[in-house]
């Protein structure tokens, strides 16, 4: 029977991609700083509560700016919020009766509106308003009170950006919170940059809650929802790697040296992509998500390889021996 997660609590991939993290950096972090202090259910299992999260996600942008999170992961909630250059009062002191007061919603997508009034969440959304479509919403919001507009769109591209724009000229005073399943990156860059918070449409609807109140508060979004996030340093450089590719096995398996190979290509790629000659601000934006997007898949065959390393006693380093 799968264990039961307590009311406002996250398990480790729900707080991970919430605050913009990979959950293998979320497990990184934890291990060689404990950057949270997460509580442990029955089983065992990291539990993240609501202001854990918003910490991590500020931790992501400090990071994000060039921080060393060696340097920054004892730091307070307020000392990061400084750092990250946001405005953390409502935060930094957070007030069980205010966060019990309901967040007024207006739903484009009929289905995440029957999906949300399904589940309790925290804080708690009340949804004023339901549109079928886009197109619907701009003539729906004069002298509607939402506190936030939310849309869920599978399919997101540049069409849908004046229509985004017209609803929130309609209600200036909203929060926009903006949900897909498949989008290409300059539209996502784009509703970023004109203020809307911009993710996939989680699994898990109480999730929406926490997007919407995270918009309301006024985060910087780019920093805290990225395209691609920016990945974590090497865990294996070129000589572990070359060590494991030589490595004898029980089985005679090449599958260590396929992916040392390969590691050293997507290491080679990463380093690459971040020098490359960019015409303007759109080509280095270009770089730097082929960079990022190069480290994710390098941090997910480094977790594949240190686990085969470690399943068939291979050397690994120091730094990740245990």
């Amino acid at each position: 029977m799968a264990e039961t997660v307590p009311k406002g609590a996250y398990r480790s991939g729900v707080a991970a991609r919430l605050a913009g993290l990979p959950v293998e950096t979320l497990r990184v972090w934890e291990r060689r700083y404990g950057v949270s202090g997460a509580d442990r259910s029955p089983h065992g299992q990291r539990l993240y509560s609501a202001e854990q999260v918003r910490r991590l996600g500020l931790l992501k942008r400090v990071v994000d700016l060039g921080h060393p999170i060696g340097m920054v992961a004892a730091l307070s909630f307020e000392e990061l919020a400084v750092m990250a250059g946001s405005l953390p009062q409502q935060d930094a002191a957070p007030d069980d009766g205010a966060a019990a007061v309901p967040l007024r919603v207006a739903v484009v997508g009929a289905a995440m509106a029957r999906r949300l009034a399904a589940v309790r969440t925290a804080p708690p959304l009340d949804i004023i308003h339901t549109c079928a479509t886009l197109e619907a919403l701009p003539a729906a919001l004069p002298g509607l009170p939402a506190d936030v507009l939310l849309i869920e769109s599978s399919e997101m591209s540049a069409d849908t950006l004046p229509l985004i724009a017209a609803a929130r000229a309609a209600a200036p005073g909203a929060a926009l919170v903006v949900m897909y399943r498949f989008c290409d990156s300059a539209t996502v860059r784009r509703l970023r940059e004109q203020g809307c918070l911009v993710a996939r449409v989680p699994a898990d609807p109480a999730e929406v809650a926490v997007l919407c109140s995270s918009a309301l508060a006024g985060h910087p979004l780019q920093a805290v929802l990225p395209v691609t996030p920016a990945p974590s340093p090497r865990r294996l450089d070129e000589q572990a790697l070359a060590v494991l590719a030589s490595a004898p096995n029980s089985i005679n398996c090449e599958c260590p040296r396929h992916l040392a190979d390969i590691l050293m290509m997507l290491g080679s790629f990463e380093r690459y992509s971040q020098q490359c000659a960019s015409r303007n601000a759109d080509d280095a934006a270009l770089h730097q998500e082929l960079c990022n997007t190069a480290g994710q898949a390098r941090m997910m065959l480094e977790t594949a390889l240190e686990r085969l390393a470690r399943a068939d006693g291979l050397p690994l380093p120091p730094s990740l021996a245990e």
